[in-house]
């Protein structure tokens, strides 16, 4: 018999059923009104990369083409003239750790060359995948003209699973960068400062302090916003269907 019984609900048209079943798939395709997640780089984050990465590279160089850019060395002059001072401060750099065939500042460069891939390809996502914003900060449906001042102070987004992929190689990489340099110090301060200890204030404030601290400060600047953007979309999340065959019942 058919039942004549009034249900709360009407019967839903063919095809649109609401999927409740935790096993079936549900459309990754966003559907009327919903909108898809996206990334916001933060502009300030954007500045400090195109500011580190040609600088990590320029060490990188230096440190992994040594003894020939060090100071008497072929390659030395112009690139690398600077190291000559900043070798006297940090022997790590210098000729005794060189001599001495210490091998963790070839280390920590490859460890270096790892990070800046990672944030490379991140700058690379935002570039070619980020849409400018309206007002309204929606994703603006209108393709302007990219360059390097729209990169740089254009609010935009990064939408969909590129997104997703490029705000967690960039945490990663941050989470690598602050660890690394953090690890860096702490080998000075439990080796009694074998390498810097023979500096003054007045020298190592300036020459060695301020300018390792500003890979602390702002990869963990970085981390905090980023960290912030995981945290907000796993509180919004919803569980994620599990594939495969249905249990029979």
């Amino acid at each position: 018999m058919v039942s004549t019984r009034h249900h709360p609900e009407e019967f839903p048209a063919p095809g649109t059923t609401p999927i409740t079943s935790p096993n079936v798939a549900r459309s990754s395709s966003p559907g009327p009104g919903s909108r898809k997640w996206v990334h916001t780089p933060s502009t300030a984050m954007t500045f400090w990369l195109v500011f580190s990465v040609p600088l990590v590279l320029w060490d990188a160089g230096y440190v992994l083409l040594r003894p020939h850019s060090m100071p008497g060395g072929k390659l030395h002059s112009p690139i690398w003239t600077p190291y000559a001072l900043y070798g006297t401060v940090d022997y790590i750099y210098g000729w005794p750790a060189f001599n001495a065939r210490n091998g963790f500042t070839a280390a920590q460069t490859v460890m270096n060359l790892v990070e800046t891939a990672a944030y490379l390809f991140y700058l690379y996502v935002v570039y070619e995948y980020g849409t400018s914003t309206t007002l309204t900060g929606r994703a603006s449906q209108k393709k302007g003209p990219k360059g390097l001042v729209w990169f740089l102070k254009e609010e935009k987004v990064v939408p969909g699973r590129i997104g997703a992929i490029a705000l967690l190689v960039a945490y990663s990489a941050s989470v690598m960068t602050v660890s690394k340099t953090l690890l860096y110090w702490l080998n000075e301060v439990y080796s009694g400062f074998e390498n810097i200890g023979h500096n003054g204030l007045a020298t190592l404030i300036p020459y060695w302090v301020i300018p390792n601290g500003l890979w602390i400060i702002f990869p963990s600047y970085n981390i905090y916003l980023l960290g912030l953007e995981i945290l907000s979309a796993l509180e919004t999340a919803t569980p994620r269907a599990r594939y495969g065959r249905t249990k029979s019942t």
